[in-house]
């Protein structure tokens, strides 16, 4: 594991903890949450950094709106890929 440290002015520490609880796991679960939608990190991984399960990393990714990028690129490439297998 890598550890960070941040230094942030006392006022907005405060504020955050305020706001977080629990400062370290919100800062944590921010980062985790903007590496997914700048598609740093994938579904899997966001999971393992915060030690969720499938179903949980699921629910955190919806509350936070962070959302599956998925464009019509991708459901082109799903079709070609679904018409290659062939009909079941």
């Amino acid at each position: 594991m890598t550890r960070i440290a941040v230094d942030l002015p006392e006022d907005i520490a405060k504020r955050l903890e305020s706001a977080w609880r629990d400062l370290s796991r919100g800062a944590l679960e921010a980062v985790a949450v903007e590496g997914y939608r700048d598609g740093t990190l994938s579904r899997e991984q966001v999971g393992r950094v915060l030690g969720l399960s499938f179903w949980e990393t699921e629910a955190f990714l919806k509350d936070r709106q962070a959302y599956l990028q998925y464009d019509e690129h991708d459901l082109e490439q799903d079709r070609r890929d679904l018409d290659r297998l062939g009909p079941r």
